[in-house]
Order: structure tokens, then C-alpha cells, then sequence
């Protein structure tokens, strides 16, 4: 099997055409349907199935094209920290963050990581899993700073817990609950969950039903955090938030802390990388300095 074979599966995954795909990968029609045969008898099955329509993914052509998919990243991310190496080009290192990690650690880790690295560009890309992990599975990631998801991670992924991050209930500015002090005072509200459900962002870890309550009545979600900003501040809901999120960005666009007794779930932040998967060098000096501003923040608290 040859490179230009899997290109060709990726390539047919996406324009659904061979004459589409031919275009695009610059050979003849006859010769990319040569490949595929190649490609297929190596298998031993079918990959690409015809329609009508053009041509799609069979199953087994799909189970190869994730792998495909990951195969040529980290080809071409070879092919740049070579480069970075000899030539003196431009590295790259892409990083996932949830809110609270971009507002925690990706300030000061970058500052000091671009300091010492001023040629590697660092995109960071918003992220709430378990996409995130879906992401940094098929190498769109270098490595993805977030909480744990509930039903924790397979053994393709290592994590290692960084900081812990503070919670907070937050409303509208004027909310009937807003003086609230205890959880049974929150019985009757309305809430926005942020995030998928069993995640940080899931009033259901607030305790409700451990201290003989209703379970929290989630009416919206909202899967990113600027969806939230605009929702809040309009709305009769309550929602739960990292505090620096809050102290970021609620106070001016008129939110409150629901300022509760009852303690609240702090989240811990982790650090997640692939197993079967060495980072590049700039990658690791830039993990590297996410656990090093991990470690200041929690001895500042």
C-alpha cells in the first residue's frame, strides 16, 4: 500500500465523485480506478461503493479512512518538525482548550512558551468534550486541556490533572434567585446547561438529589460559552460556570453569582494526549509549559 493510496480513499471520502477526486489528486479517471482495485484487493473488500449519484464510503472504506485520516497527519507533522529541524521553517502546535483551561493556563503558558519559541505558531481551538478527544484521536490535536469526561478515557489517550478550576451559579443581574444562599432555595429554577450533560457545565453535579431534592430542571442548552453570554443576561435561568469565567466576563454584561452555602464541584483540568503518539519537540515544550503555570496557579490558590 502506498501513501497515494490512502490519499485517494480521502479524497473520495470528500468530493464523492471519481471524476471529482481524479481532478483534485490530478490523475486519469482509469488510473484512480486502478488504485482502488489495489487498494481493495489488498484489503480483501469492497471500500468504495457506486450510486447513481457519485460514489460513497462502504463501511470497511470507512474504518480505513478514520486511520487514513490519522496516518497522513502525522505524516505531515513529520514532514514539518523535519523541516523545522533543517530548514529553519515555521512549526505548528495545535491545542484544544476548554474555557476555563484558555482562561487559567493559556495566558502565561503561552507568553512564556513564545518567549522561548518565537517561530512556532500555537492555534488554539475551542473545544468541550468529547469532541475534543474525538479531535486529538484522529491527530487534528496535538493535545487537548479540558475536565474528564464521566466515563473516563480509554488507554489510546493518557491524561494528567493539572489544576483544579472554581464553579460558580451564575444569573442575570436582577434574577429572583439571585439571593439565593442555599440549593433547596433553587428548587423551582429554570437552568441552561453549558456542554454536553454529565459534563462541568451540568447542574445535576450540584447535589440536589443527594440531599433529598428534585433533580435541576435543565430548559436550554448551549454547547459553546459565547451562546451562554448572549442567553443570560436575557433570560430567567440559572447556569453553573467556572468562576473565571464569571469574573471574566459576567460582571460587565450584567450577570451575578448566585452567591449559595452549599459547597459547589470544583473541576479538575487535565491534559490529554494520544498514547500511540510521540509529540513533536515544540509540542512538548509547549505541554511542557502548561504544567509549569499548573503548578504556579495552584500554589497561588
Amino acid at each position: 500500500m502506498r501513501l497515494q493510496h490512502l490519499h485517494l480513499l480521502l479524497t473520495l471520502a470528500e468530493t464523492g465523485s471519481l471524476r471529482a477526486a481524479a481532478e483534485t489528486l490530478n490523475v486519469t479517471q482509469p488510473a484512480l480506478t486502478k488504485s482502488l482495485k489495489q487498494l481493495e484487493e489488498e484489503f480483501g473488500a469492497t471500500l468504495v461503493l457506486r450510486t447513481p449519484k457519485g460514489v460513497r464510503l462502504a463501511p470497511a472504506g470507512e474504518l480505513l479512512a478514520v486511520r487514513a485520516a490519522t496516518v497522513v497527519r502525522e505524516l505531515d507533522r513529520a514532514r514539518e518538525e523535519v523541516a523545522w529541524h533543517t530548514q529553519n521553517t515555521r512549526g505548528t502546535v495545535t491545542v484544544g482548550v476548554s474555557p476555563a483551561a484558555g482562561l487559567l493556563l493559556a495566558p502565561p503558558a503561552l507568553s512564556r512558551f513564545q518567549a522561548r519559541w518565537p517561530n512556532v505558531m500555537v492555534r488554539l481551538v475551542d473545544a468541550l468534550y468529547p469532541k475534543a478527544l474525538q479531535q486529538l484521536r484522529s491527530a487534528e490535536l496535538d493535545m487537548a486541556l479540558g475536565p474528564m469526561p464521566a466515563a473516563g478515557i480509554a488507554r489510546d489517550l493518557q491524561a494528567q490533572p493539572l489544576v483544579q478550576s472554581a464553579s460558580v451559579i451564575v444569573a442575570r443581574r436582577g434574577h429572583p434567585l439571585a439571593r439565593a444562599r442555599r440549593l433547596q432555595d433553587l428548587q423551582q429554577a429554570a437552568w441552561i446547561l453549558t456542554g454536553p450533560r454529565q459534563g462541568p457545565g451540568d447542574p445535576i453535579h450540584l447535589g440536589f438529589e443527594e440531599k433529598g431534592l428534585a433533580p435541576p430542571r435543565v430548559s436550554l442548552e448551549c454547547e459553546s460559552f459565547s451562546t451562554l453570554l448572549a442567553m443570560l443576561p436575557t433570560v430567567d435561568m440559572l447556569a453553573l460556570v467556572p468562576k473565571r469565567f464569571f469574573d471574566s466576563h459576567g460582571p460587565r454584561i450584567g450577570l451575578a453569582a448566585v452567591a449559595i452555602e452549599d459547597p459547589l464541584p470544583p473541576t479538575t483540568i487535565h491534559l490529554f494526549t494520544r498514547s500511540d503518539a510521540p509529540l513533536t519537540l515544540h509540542a512538548q515544550r509547549l505541554l511542557e509549559a502548561f504544567v509549569h503555570e499548573a503548578r504556579l496557579a495552584q500554589r497561588a490558590d
